[in-house]
């Protein structure tokens, strides 16, 4: 949260050279607190991060390739979704799309990104916590939400000529 909050105020290339610094101070001290109990008798003089740098951090080839091919089925599947709004396959779904950026111009002159960001990340803990404390007046809720919604897209299915071409 501290780096979210330096980034408002400092580029991305200082906030991240202040935080390696403040990791590496305190990898430092701890190194140099073991050599010096080390010195002194006390200690066993091993590095404190030696499970870590012992650890393996390589994959396998069957876990390399599972990555790699889900990696490229996203990356497919995004491009082809980009490209069919981009470019109008289904014109409903490319207005949507459009009303989308719309609506996000308006946000954008509202907040600025790193708002945004801060915003998006005190949501992520803080909706799930909410939800388990209230799930059951939520689910009702969202329930009612959705037959209103489904009744309403019903009856514009039911008016737009496009939908009724499909539907046969």
């Amino acid at each position: 949260m501290v780096a979210l909050l330096c980034l408002l105020h400092f580029s991305i290339v200082s906030v991240v050279s202040y935080i390696s610094l403040a990791v590496l101070a305190v990898t430092i001290s701890l190194r140099v607190y073991s050599k010096v109990l080390h010195a002194i008798h006390r200690g066993e003089g091993t590095n404190p991060f030696q499970a870590q740098l012992d650890a393996d951090l390589g994959l396998s080839k069957e876990q390399l390739e599972r990555l790699t091919e889900r990696v490229v089925f996203y990356t497919t599947s995004g491009t082809r979704s980009i490209q069919r709004l981009f470019l109008v396959d289904d014109l409903v779904e490319s207005i949507k799309f459009a009303f989308l950026f719309y609506i996000l111009t308006y946000v954008g002159a509202v907040f600025n990104g790193m708002t945004l960001l801060i915003l998006g990340v005190i949501s992520a803990f803080t909706f799930p916590l909410l939800y388990r404390q209230h799930q059951a007046q939520i689910d009702q809720y969202v329930g009612l939400v959705r037959n209103q919604l489904s009744n309403l897209r019903a009856k514009m299915m039911a008016k737009l000529p496009t939908a009724k071409a499909k539907a046969e």
